[in-house]
């Protein structure tokens, strides 16, 4: 059983924070618009019945980018360079390059980015 269930990026211009993850991860976002019941306008990672999770503006609720706090990690699914090279076309740089992990943490492979909106976001890969 896995500790997350949900997790939610901040975002403050929702268009160009759903350009930025669509374009670094090679994905499309589903849109969930619950402005009149939450006042949230989502943009939902692909999870196929995983751990889920997605983008949300909603500033009246306190939903401010930061690159402090808590780090969330997406999976890139393939070579964690190549999607790395999609960060700064895309409008964000990259913080910590791929820094594989070692076995003893189970393999693969993280780096950190800024996104588009000012927040702080792991990457993880396999490969």
């Amino acid at each position: 059983m896995s500790a997350i269930h949900w997790f939610e990026i901040p975002a403050t211009d929702f268009e160009r924070a759903r350009n930025f993850y669509e374009a670094v991860l090679d994905c499309q976002l589903f849109i969930n618009d619950q402005r009149e019941t939450m006042g949230s306008l989502l943009g939902v990672f692909p999870h196929e019945g995983g751990i889920g999770g997605c983008l949300v503006h909603n500033p009246g609720f306190g939903y401010t980018p930061s690159d402090t706090g808590t780090l969330v990690y997406l999976r890139v699914h393939g070579d964690l360079d190549m999607a790395l090279g999609r960060v700064p076309d895309a409008g964000g740089a990259v913080l910590l390059p791929k820094t594989q992990l070692g076995d003893d943490a189970g393999g693969g492979f993280v780096a950190w980015i800024a996104d588009t909106e000012g927040n702080k976001v792991g990457l993880f890969s396999s490969e």
